[in-house]
């Protein structure tokens, strides 16, 4: 079954029943599939396909999938990666997310419910709003936006901290342009995950606090993202 032209999702799965599965899937919704079993195939895929988005298995045969996602973010690549695992701990759900996923699911999961958020995934990379339409106190077209010393341009979807360009990944992007579309007004975590992510993540309102530590990190002293104790998060233009 050929895809609709939607692009090519690298699926890396030691399971072939799982892996099959999802291929249906993504085949329904449109797009190509490439399945790898290994990390090392995966990696070599990756390089060679240039993927529209990896659904990554973390319990691979030899090097794992956190070690590949390590690698593509690395290199500088932030192609969308939901990670899929047995793992159901909390501690693993946020180091997968810290290293640079977008997602995280685990087993056993609704293939459509994944196929679901692969599709939202890459409606924040190909869109500068989460609903492919600006709110409506927010111009369309390529504005910049923004706070203290940061800004983000909602086209080119590129931010810049300072005069140095930031990498973010596509979730890191998205949330980072919600903060910005109301400068000073405080979002509740539970709005964040709505907004942004669109869907119930398996990590639950921690990871809208793992993205923000993130976006932290990379944007070092110029961030203007003020933590509200017990209500959640706002970018101050007094930094």
């Amino acid at each position: 079954m050929a895809g609709a032209g939607r692009g090519l999702v690298l699926v890396v799965e030691d399971e072939a029943a799982i892996a099959e599965v999802i291929e249906l899937y993504l085949r329904r919704d449109g797009f190509d599939v490439r399945i790898e079993s290994d990390g090392e195939s995966a990696l070599t895929a990756w390089q060679q396909l240039q993927p529209v988005a990896v659904i990554l298995d973390i319990g691979l045969p030899g090097r794992d999938g956190a070690d590949v996602c390590r690698t593509m973010r690395a290199a500088g690549d932030w192609t969308p990666v939901l990670f899929v695992t047995a793992r159901d701990d909390e501690v693993d759900r946020l180091l997968g997310l810290e290293i640079g996923a977008d997602d995280y699911i685990t087993k056993p999961f609704s293939p459509r419910e994944l196929a679901a958020r692969v599709r939202t995934v890459l409606r924040r990379t190909t869109t500068p709003f989460p609903t492919g339409r600006p709110p409506d106190d927010v111009a369309p077209g390529g504005e910049v936006l923004s706070v203290g010393d940061v800004r983000v341009d909602l086209g080119r979807r590129r931010a810049w901290a300072g005069e140095v360009e930031v990498s973010l990944t596509s979730t890191e992007f998205e949330l980072l342009a919600q903060l910005f579309r109301r400068p000073g007004r405080v979002f509740e975590r539970d709005e964040l995950l709505s907004s942004v992510w669109g869907y119930q993540s398996a990590a639950g309102t921690r990871t809208v606090d793992v993205h923000i530590a993130q976006l932290r990190a990379k944007l070092g002293e110029t961030s203007p993202i003020r933590t509200v104790r017990g209500v959640g998060y706002a970018a101050d233009r007094d930094g």
